[in-house]
C-alpha cells in the first residue's frame, strides 16, 4: 500500500507545485505589479524553493552534445545500439568531416561504462562519459526503470545483469575493449569477466573499478552496516512494494525509488537543508551561476528509478549479507565465480579517500581475488579529499581521477 500512498499524495501535490512555480514567476516578471511591492525577490524565492521541493523529477537526458577533442569541437550523436527491457546500451557516437580528425577518432579506444543500478539513473555519469568522450570512443549501460517494464518481460535477476554486461562485451568485442564500473556494477562486472575467463572466451583489455563494494566487510559504512544488521526477511517485508495501476509496469515487485531517494537524504540531511537555503538565497541575491548549478545537481540527484525486487535482494543478500565475492562461495546459474581465472586483462581500482557509501579497501579488495593477473598490471589509486561522488564527477574526477584512468587505459591498449 505504501506505493499507492505515495502516488496519491504526489497527485495531491501536483496542483500545489504548479501554483508555486507559476507565483514564483509572478513575482519576478517585470510586467506583473507583483513584483513593484516590497520582498517580491524573497517571496519568488519561496516559492520556486516550494516548487522544487515538492515537483516530480523525471529521467534527465544526457544532453551531450558535442566535446572538444584534439582541438576540435566534436558533435555527438546518441545512439541505442542494443535494447533489452531492462536496459538499453548506448553509443556516444563522434563525427568529424576532415580525413586526419576521422582517423585520430577512428584509432582511439574503446570504453563501456558500466553505470550503476541503485536508485539512479546512468545519467548520474553525464560528466564521466563528457570527460571520456574526449579521448575514447564510449557506450553505456543504461539502465531501465523497472516501473516502466511490464510484467510479461519477465523477472530480472542480479544473474541477468552479469549475462547482460556479458553480451554487451561480446557485442562490442572484448579483444579492443576497456570496462569501467562505477560503484554497484563492479561486483557484477567482474563476475561476468571471470565467468568469461573461466570458459576460455576473450576478456576485456582493461578493468577499472571505482568505488564499489567488492568486499563490503572491509571498513563498513552507513550503508553496509544497514544491509548486515537488518535481516534478509526484513528487507523483503519491509522495502518491497508492487507498482500501482498508472505505470506499464502494473503489477511488478519493486524496491521503489522514492525510498531508495529518502535514504540518500537521511545519510547527510544537514548537508541537503543546507544547500536548499543556499539555493534560497542565491534566488534573493540574484546569484544566478551558484542557482543554477543547485538546479543541475539536484534535477539529476532526485530522479530516482525502481529497481527489480529479486535483483535488490539477491544484491543485498550475496553482496552485503554473505559476501558471496570474496569468500569464493559464488555460484550463478550453476557457475562459479572464479576472479582468479581473469589473466590477459589489466586491473585498476580508485577509491575516495572520504567515501561514505563504499569504504575504503572495498574496491582495492579486487587484487587479493584477481590473483592470476600480474602484479605488474594492477594498480590502485586512492583519491586525496574525494568522497564517493567526487571519484567520477566534478573537478577532482577531470583533474585527477581522468588523467590516470587515460594513462592507464594507453597503455594496455
Amino acid at each position: 500500500m505504501l506505493y499507492q500512498v505515495y502516488e496519491f499524495q504526489r497527485t495531491l501535490l501536483n496542483p500545489m507545485t504548479a501554483w508555486a512555480q507559476a507565483t514564483s514567476k509572478n513575482f519576478v516578471n517585470p510586467l506583473n505589479p507583483l513584483s513593484l511591492i516590497p520582498g517580491a525577490q524573497r517571496f519568488a524565492a519561496g516559492y520556486e524553493l516550494l516548487y522544487r521541493l515538492g515537483k516530480e523529477y523525471e529521467k534527465p537526458e544526457f544532453g551531450i552534445k558535442s566535446v572538444l577533442s584534439n582541438g576540435r569541437q566534436i558533435p555527438i550523436v546518441e545512439q541505442t545500439i542494443i535494447e533489452k527491457p531492462f536496459c538499453n546500451l548506448v553509443r556516444f557516437k563522434r563525427y568529424a568531416d576532415d580525413a586526419a580528425t576521422i582517423k585520430l577518432l577512428k584509432d582511439e579506444p574503446v570504453v563501456l561504462v558500466c553505470a550503476p543500478l541503485s536508485g539512479h539513473h546512468a545519467t548520474l555519469l553525464r560528466d564521466t562519459v563528457s570527460t571520456l568522450l574526449t579521448d575514447h570512443k564510449v557506450y553505456v549501460t543504461d539502465w531501465a526503470d523497472a516501473r516502466t517494464v511490464p510484467l510479461e518481460a519477465g523477472p530480472f535477476h542480479l544473474s541477468d545483469y552479469i549475462r547482460y554486461i556479458q553480451e554487451f562485451i561480446r557485442h562490442i568485442g572484448a579483444e579492443k575493449l576497456h570496462v569501467i564500473s562505477v560503484c554497484q556494477p563492479t561486483v557484477p562486472v567482474l563476475a561476468a569477466v571471470s565467468m568469461m575467463a573461466s570458459a576460455g572466451e576473450a576478456t576485456p583489455r582493461t578493468m577499472t573499478m571505482m568505488g564499489g563494494p567488492i568486499d563490503a566487510r572491509r571498513s563498513p559504512t552507513a550503508v553496509n552496516s544497514l544491509a548486515s544488521n537488518k535481516s534478509f526477511e526484513w528487507f523483503e517485508n519491509n522495502v518491497i512494494f508492487t507498482v500501482p495501476a498508472n505505470y506499464p509496469g502494473h503489477g511488478r515487485r519493486v524496491y521503489p525509488g522514492f525510498l531508495q531517494h529518502a535514504g540518500f537524504v537521511a545519510m547527510n540531511p544537514d548537508r541537503h537543508l543546507s544547500s536548499h537555503y543556499d539555493y534560497y538565497l542565491n534566488l534573493i541575491q540574484g546569484e544566478t551561476e551558484d542557482a543554477e548549478a543547485h538546479v543541475r545537481f539536484y534535477d539529476e540527484y532526485n530522479a530516482v528509478l525502481d529497481m527489480a525486487a529479486e535483483y535488490y535482494l539477491e544484491t543485498i543478500r550475496d553482496v552485503f549479507q554473505e559476501f558471496h565475492l570474496p569468500n569464493g562461495t559464488w555460484v550463478v546459474d550453476n557457475e562459479a565465480v572464479r576472479p582468479q581465472d581473469i589473466k590477459g586483462t589489466a586491473l585498476l581500482t580508485i577509491e575516495g579517500e572520504l567515501d561514505d557509501i563504499s569504504g575504503s579497501g572495498q574496491t582495492e579488495a579486487a587484487h587479493d581475488l584477481c590473483t592470476g593477473i600480474p602484479k605488474t598490471r594492477r594498480s590502485h589509486f586512492t583519491v586525496p579529499k574525494a568522497g564517493h561522488y567526487g571519484i567520477f564527477s566534478g573537478r577532482r574526477w577531470r583533474e585527477t581521477v581522468y588523467p590516470r584512468i587515460r594513462d592507464f587505459i594507453r597503455k594496455y591498449d
